[in-house]
């Protein structure tokens, strides 16, 4: 296997590493002919990956040599929106945009914001020489809520930080309770571990509003309402506690606050959980029993959340009630045992070496939230505010398709009077207002470093091939900006292997990742099983001193939704927007193999549902609340339960029916913890669009 840069007319196999928002973060090889990337495929080499790829990553070189790739900078030459553009130089395109932003920094840099998240999960390619470059500037801080803050921020208020049990054990865990997701399409190499443990025996029991691919797999689904698990978590340690199956000696031991937690849990009998959860009493007893079995058994029992089940209001709470669960039964003890939702607190990220946080030289920009994007670009100059925002810089990030409310996202970004960038591959949603789209490379044509949600192994990516056209990468197309804004430190020098050298330095072998594109971390076994948290007590905190100081309730609870199920006549069905299976996100959705798998943007709909509103399987819907209407195809299924309609997403809004998509109806309200969006919690009414309209 050849390591080195390769040659043009060389047959090849580079080692590279998904970029993409996933836990999963493969280790990709890439065979390279004559300068051509000729197949992508799983690195057979790296224990997770296991030489296998989802659907979307196995179609990478399609991606990059798309005949829609943007190849050149382009300057906008029709209104906002329209998508018309013209090919200019990198010169006169750097020139410009340096210009401008100069005028603006000089009035106040705080109205410059930079919009970006994990279109790349790279820790160069994403926020390295970006984050120098605004740093230094002394723009807006972007607060990065958009994924995954509910869920972090109730991690780390109970188990001290992103942090759990080590995937590859819940192959040998004996009960596994999947939380919120559809790991088949969004975490497949955890099924693979999952089904390795299905056929040794264990039980599989799928706790989501859908029934999804990985529901169908399971031996059980419960199919509670949106935003009500929090208060399934507290029906579980109800029983829990009325049963006894609980380990005494580690919640003596090891936690913080039980007797507390243990008042509050005896509030949530079976009778009234089950009642806010829309299922069956009976259901909350059942799956007590399984769980608290390995309290007396010690047979392991393992959790593996996904971040579905935090996109509402309640979002913060429910992953702390049920990070809670583990240290009930002792299930902390096992290796096989305990919770994982994320594993990227394990990284020894050097964050400040990376991203420079004292180029800010004192300054404390304001900081503003990406997922009320919408509303703060039509926010006018105020003391509260600051100034308007007068330019954007976009980059690993599509808002306008992503980002909620996007009515609102459309109209501020069609502001005559704000400037914009954007850097990316293909002319997106977001593209299509920009001033000047940059040409920006893709995985395979750049160095970057990577870390991991799902596991624990450190990836590093070679470039593959030479970048295509006239493509740069982020860090490089940062540089020249620096360089042109007369932005002088040395640091603006360092070339992206340094970049990718910094970001573990002497923290994890950069040899060991050059070798072979992956590097192990030293973590336990069982990293809680003696206690020993990330937390100020070092136990698991029931109570959290943190919040309580903030003037929230330190004890978690279940917190209902803005949107309550049931609540508003007008708006009779909730409405979840999970990944459509083909799609990535709003990433893959032009890519001509997926689109064709994944035919049109879809709502799932129950047949009671269906019925009650004469809709027939195939007709055209029209989805609706007072933020706006969406027009989408109807899949009158049972994998939507009743009351509940799944709108796939996330499409482009103009390959939608009618130029909008999922998130035209979707809310800028935030969760109780982090900050976060609350996607899943959002109320719609669904009619048949007449024939001809």
């Amino acid at each position: 296997m050849n390591q080195t840069s390769p040659q043009p007319s060389a047959l090849s196999q580079i080692l590279g590493a998904c970029p993409h928002d996933c836990p999963d973060t493969c280790s990709l090889l890439t065979t390279v002919q004559n300068g051509v990337a000729i197949k992508v495929q799983g690195n057979p080499a790296h224990p997770h990956t296991a030489g296998s790829l989802c659907t979307k990553v196995s179609r990478y070189t399609e991606r990059t040599y798309h005949p829609e790739r943007i190849l050149q900078p382009l300057k906008r030459v029709g209104p906002k929106g329209a998508g018309r553009f013209e090919t200019v130089s990198w010169d006169a395109a750097l020139g410009d945009i340096a210009a401008r932003l100069s005028a603006i920094a000089a009035r106040d840099p705080q109205a410059i914001l930079p919009y970006s998240y994990a279109g790349t999960m790279g820790l160069v390619q994403g926020e390295s020489m970006a984050a120098r470059f605004f740093n230094r500037l002394g723009t807006s801080h972007l607060e990065r809520t958009i994924c995954a803050a509910a869920g972090g921020e109730g991690l780390m208020q109970t188990l001290g930080g992103k942090v759990g049990m080590r995937v590859e054990f819940f192959a040998e865990s004996k009960l596994i309770l999947i939380w919120g997701s559809n790991s088949i399409s969004s975490n497949l190499h955890f099924w693979r571990y999952a089904t390795q443990a299905k056929r040794d025996g264990a039980k599989l029991i799928c706790i989501d509003p859908r029934q999804s691919e990985t529901a169908e797999k399971c031996h059980e689904h419960i199919a509670l309402l949106p935003g009500t698990d929090g208060a399934l978590a507290l029906g579980l340690m109800h029983e829990l506690i009325q049963n006894d199956w609980l380990d005494h000696d580690y919640l003596d031991r090891h936690t913080l606050s039980w007797e507390a937690l243990k008042e509050r849990a005896l509030q949530w009998p079976p009778e009234r959980a089950a009642a806010i959860c829309g299922i069956a009493p009976e259901q909350i007893r059942d799956l007590a029993k399984d769980y608290g079995a390995s309290a007396s058994s010690r047979a392991p029992a393992a959790i593996r959340m996904n971040y579905g089940l935090q996109r509402v209001h309640g979002g913060g709470n429910a992953v702390r009630l049920i990070a809670c669960l583990p240290a009930l039964i002792g299930a902390w003890r096992h290796r096989a045992g305990g919770v994982l939702l994320s594993s990227s607190g394990a990284f020894p990220v050097q964050r400040a070496a990376l991203q420079r946080p004292d180029l800010l030289a004192g300054r404390t920009p304001r900081t503003i939230n990406m997922s009320t994007i919408g509303n703060d670009l039509l926010r006018p100059a105020s003391p509260e505010f600051g100034p308007a925002i007068a330019a954007l810089v976009v980059y690993n990030s599509n808002p306008v398709a992503i980002a909620p409310e996007s009515a609102k996202v459309a109209q501020g970004f069609a502001r005559d009077d704000l400037f914009t960038v954007v850097l990316e591959h293909f002319q997106t949603d977001t593209a299509d207002y920009a001033d000047y789209i940059l040409p920006a490379t893709t995985q395979l044509e750049h160095w970057d470093t990577h870390s991991a949600y799902g596991h624990t192994d450190a990836l590093l990516n070679r470039p593959a091939i030479a970048p295509l056209g006239e493509a740069k990468p982020n860090t490089q197309i940062f540089r020249e900006l620096a360089a042109r804004m007369g932005l002088t430190e040395p640091c603006f020098a360092d070339n992206d292997e340094a970049l990718c050298r910094q970001a573990y330095g002497d923290a994890v072998d950069f040899a060991a990742l050059l070798a072979q594109g992956f590097a192990t971390l030293p973590t336990p076994d069982a990293p809680f099983a003696q206690g020993n948290f990330p937390t100020p007590s070092g136990k698991c905190e029931f109570f959290s001193q943190r919040l309580a100081a903030q003037g929230l309730d330190g004890l978690p609870d279940h917190v209902p939704n803005h949107e309550v199920a049931h609540s508003a006549s007008a708006y009779p069905l909730a409405m979840i927007s999970p990944p459509a299976r083909n799609f990535l996100n709003s990433s893959f959705v032009n890519v001509k193999s997926l689109q064709t798998t994944e035919g049109e943007p879809l709502l799932e709909i129950h047949p009671i549902d269906a019925a009650a509103r004469h809709i027939a399987d195939g007709d055209t819907v029209r989805v609706f609340n007072d933020r706006g209407h969406y027009h989408c195809r109807a899949r009158v299924s049972t994998r939507a339960r009743a009351g509940v309609v799944n709108g796939l997403g996330v499409w482009w809004r103009k390959l939608g029916l009618n130029g909008t998509n999922v998130n035209q109806l979707t809310s800028q309200n935030l969760t109780d913890l982090g900050h976060g969006p609350t996607f899943y919690d959002c109320l719609v009414e669904v009619t048949v669009v007449p024939a001809g309209v």
